[in-house]
């Protein structure tokens, strides 16, 4: 359609009340202003339906889905993709925020490149607001290089729907965003990389103590169900990613 945006935000929304009007007010600030945001409530608990209600009532631009049980992230992701309007496909959970030149840079760079799926840098911030430290990217990708570890940070991903249609992320309780990116470049090609800091990841606390044996099972799993790979591949893969994850936090 003519009036469609030129780009979907697809944000899930859990118990986020804290949070969500600040990733919104940072989509609300992007100098590219052909967006839609579809916020899709997962089932809260606490006030995160009512302020998605009082978002959408003052800006047209955000599209509500609400429902009333948690199906997770990866089908409340599933659920916004499928009813965007936008040639492109953007990803902001409701804990995190874009930096205002974010959507401009990326879709300038795919219009100017032909580029079909970019990523960027992205700045980590603990609860507060404060800055943690810089996640950088490679300038490109491919499957195989993806298998031995995820350098695509979701806040930051955009893919061309033109060119992918609307593709659904695996319904794994976790690592569904990186079962996406396998999906996207499993027919070959690349994703490239602007290693600009674009966005900014709001780490919990905890999270990342806490979450490591569960990632390395998510990952084994993501390999498996959703990769199909069989157990020595999978295992070859996994080390690699296991590496890499230790690496990046050696090095800060």
């Amino acid at each position: 359609m003519s009036d469609a945006p030129a780009v979907t935000v697809v944000t899930p929304v859990h118990d986020a009340a804290g949070t969500l009007a600040q990733a919104v007010a940072s989509v609300q600030a992007q100098t590219m202003a052909s967006w839609e945001m579809i916020l899709v409530d997962d089932g809260s608990t606490d006030a995160s339906r009512a302020h998605i209600r009082a978002l959408a009532a003052a800006d047209g631009r955000l599209r509500p889905i609400l429902w009333d049980t948690n199906r997770g992230p990866a089908a409340a992701r599933n659920a916004a993709t499928h009813a965007a309007r936008g040639r492109f496909i953007a990803f902001l959970d409701a804990d995190d925020r874009w930096r205002p030149e974010k959507l401009a840079r990326q879709i300038g760079y795919m219009e100017a490149t032909g580029a079909v799926f970019t990523f960027t840098a992205y700045r980590r911030i603990d609860a507060a607001g404060r800055p943690l430290g810089r996640i950088g990217v490679p300038s490109r990708v491919t499957h195989g290089a993806l298998l031995k570890g995820n350098v695509i940070g979701c806040l930051t991903a955009v893919y061309d729907a033109a060119h992918f249609g609307r593709v659904e992320m695996p319904d794994l309780p976790r690592r569904q965003d990186y079962g996406l990116w396998l999906r996207l470049l499993a027919a070959g090609g690349e994703a490239h990389g602007i290693d600009e800091e674009l966005a900014e990841y709001r780490v919990h606390p905890g999270s990342l103590s806490a979450g490591k044996l569960a990632a390395a099972a998510a990952t084994w799993r993501l390999y498996r169900e959703a990769e199909g790979l069989g157990r020595a591949r999978a295992g070859w893969y996994l080390a690699h990613n296991l590496a890499r994850g230790l690496a990046k936090r050696r090095g800060g």
